[in-house]
């Protein structure tokens, strides 16, 4: 199993579920402009517009989103007690904000970004193929009962931990679509029943999130009415969470913060199977370019993203191929294997990615909580430790020698992208303050 990973830094404390951080050797400038990957920033910008194609059907099948004509956006809140608490009151530490996607409309954590967008871009398409859907008619045409009636001939279906299954069944359910989540044995009670107090189908595995993708897949190629939403493959996916970039640029004007390269921006963004944060880092790239640095976090028993690029293996490594259990209380980060998609885009483009224990995730829900009121799942908090990794870390004090940023720290910002929690039923949630407490 060792020899699965080279001899890194990282390496003894990955094998011994162990805190820690990995630098990304393959890591390099200008990666977004490699014209041999298999996504584009032109794509981010199409992107953008299909969600403000899309806004006006959004206000119309969600009242909450009324306010906003339709777009789903989140806020950025600055740390300031929550900072104190944790440990990061100093200087170098530099600006220090949250991206609150825990907080996100419609589905209550930043699969709102990917899952909705696929299925009402799906629900367009088809639309328009079935001539319900004529050119410079208004989309908001597709709330009507008529077109629900026609929607509910198809089945849109998807595998999940649990937030992903949300997203899409909320929206599918919005449009008039059946629903089917496959879920795996991880997934939370409360996300299952939510899901079936929509009417959404809900089909769950003795086995992993890996295993409910699969036999999601292989149904849904079976039956051409089944649209299969494929967490694992979908550009879609990737490019619905691409569009937050933008959305954190105008946030950082609004502040008069800059980023450029003597005032870099770090991104920290919880990780399962990769799509929502290699979707973020990517449209993050897009924008700022070599300015932002961008780390996934993963549970130290679930490091999926780790363990497959720190062995540089063409082929995907699973956390079992390195002795680790997949076990963790972080739901949506529970996946053995990456996906292979995010996996090339990202092999150049991310700076690294750092481990957090379970513990850990309860004591800082706890903590944020107490100071800021954020209302997190134990998932969205592992993104709180990224400046503490970078700042104190060995490794982290190396990338920023490479980096030639050792000088400029006090200038940059950092943002912790909350990523799941409002929709947390309160009786769960203070189970998770308990089960914080007992810990000390």
């Amino acid at each position: 199993m060792n020899a699965i990973l080279p001899a890194e830094p990282a390496r003894d404390d990955v094998l011994a579920a162990r805190p820690t951080l990995w630098l990304n050797s393959s890591y390099r400038k200008n990666a977004i402009e490699t014209s041999e990957l298999p996504i584009s920033p032109a794509d981010v910008q199409s992107a953008r517009v299909n969600w403000q194609r899309l806004a006006p059907l959004l206000a119309k099948c969600f009242p909450e989103l009324e306010s906003t004509n339709g777009e789903i956006r989140s806020e950025l809140i600055e740390l300031k007690e929550l900072r104190e608490a944790l440990g990061y009151r100093a200087r170098e530490f530099g600006n220090v904000f949250i991206k609150a996607d825990s907080h996100l409309p419609v589905a209550g954590s930043i699969k709102a970004r990917g899952g909705v967008y696929e299925v009402f871009l799906f629900a367009e398409g088809l639309a328009r193929d079935n001539r319900i859907l004529a050119d410079g008619e208004d989309i908001g045409k597709l709330a009507t009962e008529a077109a629900r009636a026609f929607f509910s001939k198809y089945t849109v279906a998807v595998g999940s931990t649990g937030n992903l299954g949300l997203s899409v069944g909320i929206a599918a359910r919005a449009l008039g679509f059946k629903a089917v989540v496959h879920m795996s044995s991880d997934a939370k009670a409360w996300k299952v029943e939510r899901l079936r107090k929509l009417g959404v189908e809900v089909i769950q595995y003795e086995a992993d999130y890996t295993t409910a993708v699969e036999q999601a897949r292989d149904i849904a190629d079976a039956d051409p009415t089944i649209y299969f939403v494929d967490d694992e493959q979908s550009r879609h996916l990737f490019l619905g969470y691409s569009a937050a970039a933008s959305e954190l640029a105008a946030q950082l004007d609004e502040r008069g913060i800059t980023i450029d390269v003597d005032n870099p921006l770090f991104l920290y963004l919880p990780c399962g199977i990769g799509g929502a944060p290699g979707g973020v880092a990517f449209g993050a790239k897009a924008i700022f370019g070599d300015n932002v640095h961008a780390f996934f976090v993963e549970p130290v028993q679930s490091p999926c993203a780790l363990v497959h690029m720190m062995s540089g293996s063409r082929e995907l490594v699973s956390v079992y191929d390195v002795g680790l259990t997949n076990k963790t209380e972080a739901d949506g980060m529970a996946v053995a294997r990456m996906s292979a998609f995010v996996a090339t885009v990202m092999r150049e483009m991310l700076a690294g990615i750092f481990t957090a224990a379970d513990n850990d995730l309860f004591k800082l829900l706890r903590m944020a909580w107490t100071t800021q009121r954020q209302k997190l799942e134990p998932s969205a908090t592992a993104a709180l430790l990224g400046p503490q990794f970078l700042v104190r870390h060995p490794e982290g004090q190396r990338f920023q020698a490479e980096q030639g940023i050792e000088g400029k720290m006090a200038r940059a910002t950092h943002v912790l992208w909350t990523t799941g929690g409002s929709f947390v039923p309160e009786e769960q949630f203070q189970n998770f303050l308990r089960q914080a407490e007992s810990l000390g």
